[in-house]
């Protein structure tokens, strides 16, 4: 008996090991970043990474001081793109220049399999490739650092980790008081080399749950048209997104700003929807309390993406306190 469940044993084991690589991992995508991209579309080089980023140049006010103007960066959220900022960058672009960007995992940027030093997709290596390009971008000019959801963690750690880099910090619905995502303790796990030949499947389901999380962000969800959906879901169409996708969700993170709020003392402005869900209301009211002098807006009937649902009052929100943000 015991010789049959040592052999029913080893048949088990044998299969834990091996099947998995026998399961086929093949992409969705259809074309390279680059194709997707279009012609005309530009990178900048940072970590090794090409980074894809969408410029737009500074258009001078007869109201204002034209000379040496800000540099305006974007940075998404989870799921999200340069898609994502749209229809507020024309309207950014009368203070100063702007730079959206793809960060690795999203978008249109290189999704590398492999690399020297930091991973870029961790927390450390994004703070360098933002690093990278704010000496490409803004060297000797003043920052500002526009954040939303889980780019409004990045961006609020890169203002505790560089105090003297950036002039003033704009946070819309940051996810900075609960980060999401598994602890870092567990990614070890991810680099078992059966999980590992997985992973690409495992988080393949993102192309259906991100539509769920995109209808959970607006508060008036007839303003997701096909139009919207579509910029969303372009990035599938590139070439190992999901082998990308899987490289930022095991990818490790250093995350401490929660606990060093006080540290922000740049010019800071806190913006949310009245409804948002995905980063509750509730807890950008609560970093109001936390970052000293920052300034609150509380958007009327709006979810968690400010800038697509109501990018109207979110410039009147950003106009109202910019004199404060670039003092």
């Amino acid at each position: 008996m015991s010789k049959i469940l040592g052999r029913i044993g080893l048949v088990v084991l044998v299969a834990i090991l091996v099947v998995p690589f026998l399961i086929p991992v093949e992409t969705t995508g259809t074309a390279t970043y680059k194709e997707v991209a279009g012609e005309g579309a530009t990178f900048a080089t940072a970590q090794g990474v090409e980074i894809y980023y969408e410029k737009t140049d500074f258009v001078c006010q007869q109201d204002r001081d034209c000379s040496n103007p800000p540099v305006i960066f974007l940075m998404h959220g989870f799921g999200a793109n340069t898609f994502s900022y749209r229809e507020v960058t024309e309207p950014l672009s009368e203070l100063g220049d702007v730079i959206a960007y793809d960060r690795p995992g999203f978008g249109l940027t290189q999704r590398p399999t492999s690399w020297d030093g930091e991973n870029p997709y961790g927390s450390i290596g994004q703070d360098l490739i933002l690093d990278e390009l704010i000496a490409q971008f803004a060297s000797g000019r003043d920052v500002i650092l526009v954040g939303h959801s889980a780019g409004g963690t990045l961006a609020a750690q890169y203002v505790v980790d560089n105090k003297d880099a950036i002039q003033g910090l704009i946070l819309i619905s940051p996810a900075i008081l609960s980060t999401g995502g598994s602890p870092s303790w567990l990614n070890w796990i991810f680099s078992i080399p059966q999980l590992d030949h997985l992973g690409p499947l495992l988080v393949s389901s993102i192309a259906s749950s991100g539509m769920d999380l995109l209808n959970e962000s607006w508060y008036n969800q007839d303003l997701i048209t096909d139009e919207v959906k579509a910029g969303y879901r372009e990035p599938l169409s590139v070439i190992g997104w999901e082998e990308g996708f899987w490289e930022f969700n095991r990818a490790p993170r250093a995350f401490d700003v929660k606990d060093r709020l006080d540290e922000i003392t740049v010019p800071t402005l806190l913006i949310t929807g009245d409804t948002d869900t995905v980063v509750a209301t509730a807890d950008t009211e609560a970093l109001a309390t936390m970052i000293k002098d920052s300034v609150l807006f509380v958007i009327p009937q709006s979810g968690h993406l400010a800038q697509e649902e109501t990018p109207e009052d979110t410039m009147k929100a950003i106009r109202v306190v910019w004199s404060i943000l670039t003092r």
